[in-house]
């Protein structure tokens, strides 16, 4: 693709405009640790918000889902956008008080609280590992892929471009810096993923023509025996992933934790729970489209998304487009580069090496981790085009799956239930891996991948309760209140909460 030179100028403009403006956000001289992984405990409704939708919504969305929506998933794939909708709601009300209560850095930190250091350390680990190998691979991957599908850049090289200007201003700014440039590079992605969906409403010949020539292709609830999500999985097995990813995942939470009151955190939640309403419209859509306009193209379903662009995108544009998809990648891998950091530092050192770490070198620790994370990241991510991982979507979806069932079961059973021991926790967070594995052999393959997910989840959860009969903690376990924020609820977060559901079953009985 030929970019003129407004298409570069505009580009160039929008990185050194989002690089610039989180570097200034977060000049102030990080004395704390607190300072610099959770920016002091300052942020409002609308960076939360914000950077929780561009955190989450990357290339692994515009390449991934998009994919699947070309695939053999159509519309469908869209749940797991409007269940995380319903699931935010829930997490502003049930779990972020409980987290800001207690005035954990880490979501780990919680399992100490409530179990034991032992727990805390096996998902420290866990975590640190899934996100190195699997969801900050993935990210570098995907957006490498939308380069070189777009612009033909070497994919490596694309990859490890991506993963140095990420760094730069993460390793700087902290937290602070992340939010600020997600801030801008989420509201791009929204304004681009827009203009792309537009675009491919007119080269169809309008919404009613995309309706009528897809109209196989829009349902959400799709037969029992679908390989991907059943409406089987919609019941139990979807939930889970959902339900970890917004609640109990370090990089997606980070920066709820970092707010300023509770207040400000709910209305954050909430407002990107309204936000992710809006996702599939400018993902999904465009995915159906790409496969209606060029579906003899298609080497892969991943491609979709970034044909879509190199063939509507028209000149002068394209370098707003190629900085929204670049902020897209950006957004999230920055996020994912500082939570990291983040767990590695205040869960694995500062609580097993060196407990008496001073703030300045708990700091130096977490910068010296984001260059060390992000150079694997790009040593992996060119390997992830392997045919046998089945798109980059599936592959983070099916990986996580050995460690979100139990770390949501070690959750939930333990606010449930307060004599629940340490023991339970812990067996929950290792008997996960087999126990997932087993159901990745070749006699389960009739079983799809969110399923084995539910039936491991519920397998956790029984050996936890076995645990916990035989062996109930003598007092219901207590927890700590530090009061380092400010726990007046918001008000407007039911009837908000309460709309955003509602809207929800609307979309589901719409596209039914």
């Amino acid at each position: 693709m030929n970019l003129s030179w407004l298409d570069i100028a505009f580009f160039l403009a929008f990185i050194g405009f989002v690089v610039g403006t989180s570097l200034y956000k977060s000049r102030k001289k990080k004395e704390t640790s607190e300072d610099y992984f959770l920016a002091g405990r300052t942020l409002f409704w609308y960076l939360i918000g914000f950077s929780l939708i561009a955190s989450n919504i990357s290339t692994e969305q515009f390449v991934g889902m998009a994919g699947q929506s070309a695939g053999h998933v159509g519309m469908a794939v869209a749940s797991y956008e409007w269940i995380a909708a319903i699931t935010l709601v829930f997490v502003a009300l049930f779990f972020l008080p409980k987290f800001l209560r207690i005035g954990i850095f880490t979501i780990p930190e919680f399992l100490e609280h409530r179990f034991s250091p032992i727990p805390r350390a096996i998902m420290a680990i866990y975590t640190v590992i899934i996100y190195v190998a699997v969801t900050i691979a993935a990210v570098l991957y995907s957006g490498g892929l939308t380069l070189h599908t777009i612009f033909g850049m070497n994919l490596t090289l694309a990859v490890w471009i991506i993963g140095f200007i990420a760094a730069f201003y993460t390793t700087y700014g902290g937290l602070k810096a992340v939010v600020w440039a997600d801030l801008i590079q989420g509201s791009a992605l929204i304004i681009g993923g827009a203009l792309t969906m537009v675009l491919g409403f007119i080269a169809v010949g309008g919404v009613g023509n995309f309706l009528q020539a897809n109209a196989d292709r829009l349902h959400m609830v799709l037969p029992a025996d679908h390989i991907e999500i059943p409406w089987t999985a919609l019941l139990v097995g979807i939930w889970i992933p959902n339900f970890y990813y917004w609640g109990l995942n370090q990089y997606i939470m980070q920066r709820t934790l970092g707010a300023k009151t509770l207040k400000q955190g709910q209305v954050g939640v909430v407002f990107a729970a309204w936000l992710k309403l809006l996702i599939p419209f400018i993902v999904v859509f465009p995915g159906i489209m790409a496969l209606q306009l060029y579906g003899d193209q298609l080497q892969t379903a991943d491609m979709a998304y970034p044909l879509l662009i190199r063939n509507l995108i028209p000149a002068g544009l394209k370098g707003f487009m190629f900085a929204a998809i670049f902020g897209a990648v950006m957004s999230s891998l920055d996020s994912m580069l500082n939570s990291a950091s983040t767990i590695f530092t205040m869960d694995l050192y500062k609580r097993h090496f060196k407990q008496d770490a001073s703030p300045r070198s708990l700091i130096s620790i977490g910068r010296l981790m984001t260059v060390i994370f992000v150079v694997i990241g790009c040593i992996i991510a060119p390997l992830l085009g392997h045919p046998k991982l089945m798109g980059i979507f599936h592959y983070i979806q099916d990986f996580q799956g050995f460690i979100s069932p139990g770390i949501l079961a070690a959750f939930v059973f333990g606010l449930l239930f307060r004599r629940a021991p340490s023991s339970a926790a812990i067996t929950a967070l290792i008997l996960n891996v087999p126990v997932y594995g087993i159901l990745h052999l070749r006699c389960f393959n009739h079983i799809v991948f969110l399923n084995k997910m539910a039936i491991t989840f519920a397998i956790l959860i029984l050996a936890m309760a076995i645990v916990t009969i035989l062996k109930p903690l003598p007092e219901p376990k207590k927890l700590p209140s530090t009061g380092k924020v400010d726990m007046k609820p918001a008000k407007s977060v039911l009837w908000l909460g309460a709309a955003v559901i509602a809207v929800t079953i609307a979309l589901y009985i719409i596209f039914w």
